[in-house]
């Protein structure tokens, strides 16, 4: 079975408003206002170096670190029969690279996912491409986990999936409080992994501690 992203019913949503705007338009009007807050910062525009930002920024955005707002551009995901029982399945590690909303700036890390597999399952590429995808937009770290957890609760059909995200808030690192050090992890657990204390220990034991988090 294949999944659209308006086949997700659950996930809490990033706020978004349909502005009708294409992607071509899009980009011509972060390219405008780009080159505006550049000229109020007192740069120069007519400089080789910076005459082509304006719009390096907006195929940027657009295609690259903001294209998970595209709903039409949600990945293929297609589920197969499960052949191979109930084991859990976990993955560590799945680099993550989102944009807090918040001064759009880095976020960075890694998300590590669990889930217990009962009719279908899917390749183990489609959790990463998963994470890129919701990573690829505005974020907060909490709602991200939960997006994710959601989204394979609804394609896998279950209840029990984990994900646990660990990120470095570069709001946090390069700006403000300046703290090179602090690591942020959020949790979204379902099913067996909410109410099993074996299964939760057992996840968990599988994925980096926090203390070992190293980027």
């Amino acid at each position: 079975m294949s999944f659209k992203y308006e086949d997700l019913k659950t996930i809490p949503e990033t706020p978004m408003i349909a502005n009708g705007l294409s992607n071509h338009e899009k980009q011509e009007q972060i390219e405008k206002h780009f080159a505006s807050i550049m000229e109020i910062l007192g740069l120069d525009l007519s400089d080789d170096s910076l005459m082509d930002t304006p719009k390096r920024v907006a195929k940027m955005y657009v295609n690259e670190i903001c294209y998970g707002l595209d709903k039409t551009k949600f990945p293929k995901i297609t589920t197969v029969e499960n052949k191979f029982g109930s084991q859990m399945v976990t993955e560590a590690s799945i680099t993550v690279n989102s944009l807090c909303e918040h001064h759009f700036v880095t976020i960075c890390g890694y998300a590590h996912i669990a889930y217990i597999p009962s009719k279908t399952v899917i390749g183990l590429s489609k959790m990463n491409r998963i994470v890129e995808y919701f990573s690829a937009r505005p974020q907060v770290q909490e709602r991200l986990t939960e997006q994710v957890q959601k989204a394979l609760c609804e394609i896998l059909e279950i209840e029990d999936v984990a994900v646990v995200i660990d990120g470095v808030h570069f709001c946090v690192r390069a700006r403000g409080i300046k703290d090179s050090s602090s690591v942020t992890r959020t949790t979204s657990l379902g099913g067996k992994f909410l109410t099993d204390p074996t299964v939760r220990s057992e996840f968990f034991s599988n994925i980096p501690k926090l203390a070992d988090f190293k980027l």
